[in-house]
């Protein structure tokens, strides 16, 4: 099994365990190839859910960019949504989930065809 392979099965534990979800794991794997490289570097691979800039980041460049969601206050109540479920209280929130829990409140697996 392959690096991506093993933080893909990482990232399903993270979803079944810390937020109660059974995961799609087809559509988990096209988000984490999504993501790119930065799963690979310990500092991009996580969310700093306390970070405005980073919310900010995630908001533009993940829901309205690759998402294709329009500007609103709902994108940021959706991402506080996600960052609840995951629990504020784990230090790791990992990008992929974060993004795949995001893909899946705003129903918009269509982006990953």
């Amino acid at each position: 099994m392959g690096k991506r392979d093993e933080l893909i099965e990482k990232y399903a534990k993270d979803l079944r365990e810390k937020c109660g979800m059974e995961p799609d794991m087809d559509l988990l794997r096209k988000v984490t190839i999504g993501c790119g490289p930065a799963i690979y570097n310990d500092d991009a691979s996580t969310v700093a859910a306390s970070d405005t800039e980073e919310l900010n980041r995630i908001k533009e460049n993940f829901l309205m960019k690759k998402l294709g969601l329009p500007d609103s206050e709902s994108l940021m109540g959706g991402i506080q949504e996600v960052i609840r479920i995951y629990g504020r209280e784990n230090r790791n929130k990992y990008r992929a989930v974060v993004y795949y829990m995001l893909t899946k409140h705003f129903s918009k697996e269509s982006a990953y065809g």
